[in-house]
């Protein structure tokens, strides 16, 4: 069923005549400075973090499969992962674009909102590259925490070959019960992330460091040109190797994502005193111990550790893979309220599950849709090292739309020529697009997969997005203007009941359909009537003081329309409370919600082929029902239904 009362808002629409200054970026008092900082430690970086595991051994293996790998080969790889780090992570996100912030908020979703802003009109471009941003993300959402924990449990083996029949259902039923613990809420376990991934940087530093004097040449690596000798010097194999060097930086995205959850300070100190840091020595470590032991190449990250430690390491490392993992889910859920909110998706069930921290939302439908895609990617590739060829495409994909929807922010918001503009975005471009071309190599093997979600993902939104401006243009032309219906009722003098109806609609300018049937069906009107519209602003957050705007119709018809940012859940109760509180009057014990709902039917004159329209309806299916969506009391509300061909 789809509730014509309230369709999911168009995107980025905005009222007319009426603009919302969002909530300030959120400030961050000096006092709780460290433990936003801890914070961001364990939500933030959990995925960055746990890539040595898995990158430089990934990088080594495929060297050594194309014919066998020498020193300065080694030297060469730790290089381009080191200043990987430098460019993309540091640079680009630490620096640069988390300055492209909107109103505090980051992500893919947040920069197409800003970039709209910045354009002051819709454009397509902006549009696609936004949702492709998001549809890739899926991927990447369902890869981490397969690849992630797959890569730690795998340690076991290191320890003992014993272990290896047990490899992958340890793997899975780790997997299943991250999943299943999403439905009581993180906010306790959150708590205790800081702490582990605190202690497991520690580890890859000091481990890294003390496995430096095991061959101090690898500091050559700090030499950008060995690098790119290494990449130009080897062909085809060396640009395969950069594909694979890319695993370093996934995460990556997760600085600009996360950014309104902890500010941009907190992160940014974290990044380059404390996990910057971790990262090079470790990376540095292990690749000094390849070069005294080659033996070490099978897993050189495993092998840094003593003998006597390797199983408490295998427990931490997958304590910290399971932290980034929950990482991604958490931003999977973030990222789809954004959608609905914007009107790329229909509106799936969210539930609350803290009543201090608006962040703590769980989604049913796309926790479900995860776990099948996790597990099916464990059990197809079976292996870290056969995942991580699938690995690089999403992320790659992504940080190639970040980098184009920061040109339009960087050119029109922040008004740099296009001389500067062009050669200063086309730096990062040149090189996200390096990483993306080397990763494509790989799509037969496995690279398919990241491409096939992200096309499924943006077909979903297309349709959804396409079929719900359809199905308004259809609405509104069958409609009756709700200015000419009030006339009409002057004339006609229905019989009034007491008390106050409210009646949702996505388009405020036609009478509701539920209204017109109560008058066709009931022939009664209520005293006062409220046509109430709920809006999605382009801004991650409106204040209380814009919450909402009032017009009055006519003696008894009012119009109200409430403004929410794309990173709220739209309560209308709460609205309306404090729309009392302001003075306007009603009584919420005589308030009734009248809500339409229809049932959706294909036709062959839609304007969409067939198979979009059976995916438009099956689509409007999964949407739960206005009542939930908007927080309205359940025995507040009247369901009028009727049949819509579309």
């Amino acid at each position: 069923m789809s509730q014509d009362a309230v369709p999911a808002p168009a995107a980025l629409k905005t009222g007319q005549e009426f603009s919302i200054p969002s909530s300030p970026a959120p400030e961050h008092q000096p006092e709780g400075f460290w433990t936003m900082m801890l914070g961001s430690m364990g939500v933030v970086y959990g995925d960055i973090g746990t890539s040595p595991l898995y990158a430089l051994k990934a990088a080594l293996d495929h060297m050594k499969s194309a014919g066998g790998i020498v020193e300065s080969e080694v030297v060469g790889i730790v290089s381009l992962l080191i200043w990987a780090l430098f460019f993309t992570v540091t640079l680009k996100y630490v620096f640069f674009l988390m300055r492209a912030d909107n109103k505090g908020e980051g992500g893919t979703l947040s920069l197409m909102a800003l970039a709209q802003n910045a354009l002051g009109r819709r454009s397509k471009v902006i549009f696609l590259l936004g949702v492709a941003g998001a549809a890739l993300f899926s991927g990447d959402a369902i890869i981490t925490p397969a690849i992630s924990v797959l890569s730690a449990v795998e340690g076991l083996n290191t320890a003992s070959t014993a272990f290896q029949p047990y490899i992958l259902p340890i793997a899975v039923v780790i997997l299943v019960s991250l999943f299943v613990v999403q439905s009581g809420g993180t906010a306790r376990v959150a708590t205790f992330f800081g702490p582990i991934m605190v202690v497991f940087f520690a580890l890859l530093g000091i481990l890294g460091l003390l496995h430096i004097a095991d061959a101090p040449r690898i500091l050559y690596a700090f030499n950008p040109f060995i690098g790119l000798r290494f990449l130009f010097g080897h062909g085809a194999q060396g640009f395969v190797t950069l594909g694979l060097v890319f695993l370093a930086v996934t995460g990556a995205e997760a600085l600009y994502a996360d950014m309104g959850h902890f500010g941009r300070k907190p992160i940014q100190v974290a990044w380059l005193f404390f996990v910057l840091p971790a990262l090079i020595c470790n990376y540095l470590g292990q690749g000094a111990l390849v070069l005294k032991d080659p033996e070490a190449m099978k897993d050189p990250f495993y092998l840094m550790a003593p003998a006597w430690s390797l199983i408490p390491f295998v427990i931490l490392a997958t304590m910290a893979t399971v932290i980034a993992s929950q990482a991604v889910i958490t931003g999977a859920f973030s990222l789809s309220r954004q959608a609905i909110q914007l009107g790329l998706l229909p509106r799936f069930e969210i539930q609350h599950k803290s009543a201090t921290t608006e962040g703590q939302i769980f989604v049913p439908r796309v926790n479900r849709t995860l776990l099948i895609g996790v597990l099916m990617l464990v059990f197809l590739f079976r292996s870290s090292d056969n995942l991580a060829n699938a690995y690089g495409i999403a992320v790659t994909g992504t940080m190639v739309v970040t980098t184009s929807l920061a040109f339009f922010v960087v050119w029109k918001l922040w008004r740099w020529p296009l001389y500067v503009a062009i050669p200063f975005i086309g730096f990062f471009l040149s090189i996200d697009l390096a990483f993306l071309a080397a990763n494509l190599v790989k799509v037969f093997e496995g690279g398919w997969v990241p491409l096939s979600l992200g096309a499924l993902s943006m077909i979903v939104m297309w349709t959804w997005v396409r079929g719900t401006d359809l199905l308004a243009k259809k609405t509104h032309r069958d409609s009756i203007p709700t200015a000419d219906l009030i006339r009409m009722l002057d004339k006609s003098k229905p019989t009034r009941v007491p008390g106050t109806a409210v009646f949702l609609t996505g388009d405020p300018n036609v009478a509701p359909s539920a209204l017109m049937h109560n008058l066709k069906h009931n022939k009664v009107l209520h005293e006062r009537v409220v046509i109430m519209n709920v809006l999605t602003e382009p801004t991650p957050r409106v204040t209380e003081a814009n919450r909402f705007e009032t017009e009055k119709l006519s003696h008894d018809f009012t119009r109200v329309t409430l403004h929410y940012g794309y990173m709220e859940s739209p309560r209308v109760p709460a609205a309306m409370a404090l729309m009392r509180k302001c003075g306007v009057k009603f009584d919420i014990m005589t308030t009734s919600f009248f809500l339409g709902k229809r049932t959706l039917k294909c036709s062959p004159a839609s304007g969409m082929p067939q198979w979009q329209d059976k995916l438009f309806v099956s689509l409007s299916k999964q949407s739960t029902n206005a009542t939930d969506f908007f927080s309205i009391p359940s025995d507040r509300v009247v369901e009028l239904g009727a049949q819509v061909t579309i």
